[in-house]
């Protein structure tokens, strides 16, 4: 008989080694670059929207595990449930039967998905994607999918060739055969589908990476147009799907648009179990699974695994007993609101945009003497570099967790958790202007941090 594990004990023991032992086993860059802009924190515990350091010192999340915390962290219900499914030994992944959570799981979620018939469940955002591509091709008997400049899919091969960001690319040739075209340019698809080999065009509603939403009706023009021809639209709403932009989905803010298949993940894991789902219309899946030959054609090993199931029912329910998507609105329309208000005082800051609590903030070019060669000692540098200088400061002097929307981006994307409340509104509010305040004054530490990433960033070179 094997010994006792004691998870608390080893947790107390080493603990402390946790960037020692990153380095040494996992990706070695990760604790260097967080050692680099100070963010090399030690988090003990966390509740909600808020975690707290070795010394007690409580921390806002306005970034959610980059959307996957979308009720918080540590939510009692999606605990609750997580206990319930251990304690019940349920006869879980035998592959040989039907187990109900799935199947109640499916029911709940489409729910919310007028127009959706069917689910395929897998362990991640990427491979939801994968499945879409897969069902897009299968379904249609063509190759390509279009999608857009500077679209995120994920980072597995498939999911990978749609997207749009060239340094997740390079040096992972070849892809699949796949087409970039601006979002918002119905010239171009409609060129690309008159060739008459694509199968899909798969599309985030509002971009993760600069937070760029779709022009008004773009998206129920492609998807006409994508019709005529015999192609079908993916909608990519592992992130902003389950209430992030203020509806269920981000498609549903334009009327008339009814994607063929739909990505989610992140937010339905509860924060707990990975899980994604790839939902579609009927049709598509009675084509790739059209015998009994076929029944096995698309699996996941974890597919469809209680714990995540769980999860997801739990998710669900929470949203709908306390009305989490009209708060994201509400808040979110709070948020955006107090920050626009800032636009008109400070010359840097260029733009503020998003849906619900998908929040992009944009710096720009000042027009200032002072301020523009400062600007320009960062811009020749590298590109980016100023947001990042606003990151550090709001963590480090006013213990707010934010990140840039992306490489080379002047931009800071709030996806705090869909809880957050109208103290977190003000917090984050006032600690931002502090901080735009400090970068128009010209000096200080916040600007001797700037000559620092510059260095950094020459050196890179």
């Amino acid at each position: 008989m094997s010994g006792e594990f004691d998870l608390r004990a080893l947790l107390a023991e080493r603990g402390g080694e946790r960037y020692e032992l990153h380095a040494k086993y996992l990706n070695h860059q990760l604790p260097r670059m967080l050692h680099t802009i100070g963010f090399d924190k030690v988090y003990e515990r966390a509740e909600g929207a808020h975690f707290w350091d070795a010394d007690g010192v409580d921390h806002l999340d306005m970034l959610a595990g980059f959307g996957v915390m979308g009720l918080g962290r540590h939510h009692p219900v999606v605990r609750k449930a997580l206990h319930d499914v251990l304690d019940a030994q349920l006869a879980d992944l035998t592959r040989f039967d039907c187990q109900p959570l799935p199947g109640l799981l499916a029911e709940r979620l489409l729910a919310h998905s007028p127009h959706l018939d069917r689910v395929f469940f897998g362990n991640s955002g990427t491979e939801a994607v994968e499945t879409a591509l897969k069902f897009a091709r299968y379904a249609t008997g063509r190759p390509r999918v279009l999608y857009c400049s500077h679209a995120f899919h994920g980072l597995t091969t498939g999911s990978l060739s749609v997207n749009g960001e060239r340094g997740f690319r390079e040096g992972f040739d070849p892809l699949l055969p796949d087409t970039a075209i601006t979002l918002g340019d119905l010239e171009a698809l409609e060129r690309e589908l008159l060739r008459g080999d694509v199968a899909a065009f798969v599309v985030e509603p509002i971009q993760g990476k600069g937070v760029h939403e779709a022009p008004p009706g773009f998206l129920r023009a492609a998807q006409e147009l994508l019709h005529r021809h015999g192609a079908l639209l993916i909608a990519d709403e592992v992130q902003t799907g389950l209430g992030r932009t203020g509806d269920f989905y981000a498609y549903q803010h334009e009327d008339g648009v009814e994607p063929d298949l739909v990505c989610v993940a992140k937010a339905l894991s509860g924060g707990y179990v990975p899980v994604g789902a790839t939902l579609g219309k009927d049709w598509i899946f009675k084509k790739v699974y059209s015998s009994m030959d076929r029944v096995l054609v698309h699996s996941a090993s974890f597919g469809s695994n209680a714990q995540a199931m769980a999860a997801g029912l739990a998710v669900l329910s929470v949203m709908e007993d306390e009305g989490t998507v009209a708060h994201a609105r509400r808040i979110g329309d709070l948020l955006s609101g107090r920050l626009k208000e800032l636009v008109p005082r400070y010359e840097l800051l260029h733009e503020i945009r998003g849906r619900g609590l998908m929040i992009g903030i944009e710096f720009g070019r000042p027009s200032s003497l002072g301020l523009r060669g400062r600007w320009t000692m960062l811009q020749a540098a590298r590109k980016g570099l100023f947001a990042q200088m606003v990151v550090v400061p709001l963590l480090q002097r006013h213990h707010i967790l934010t990140q840039v929307s992306g490489d080379h981006l002047e931009v800071i994307k709030l996806i705090p958790p869909l809880i957050i409340d109208e103290t977190d509104v003000d917090r984050f509010v006032t600690a931002f202007t502090a901080v735009m305040d400090e970068a128009h004054g010209g000096g200080g530490l916040m600007w001797d941090f700037g000559k620092t990433l510059v260095k950094q960033a020459v050196a890179q070179r």
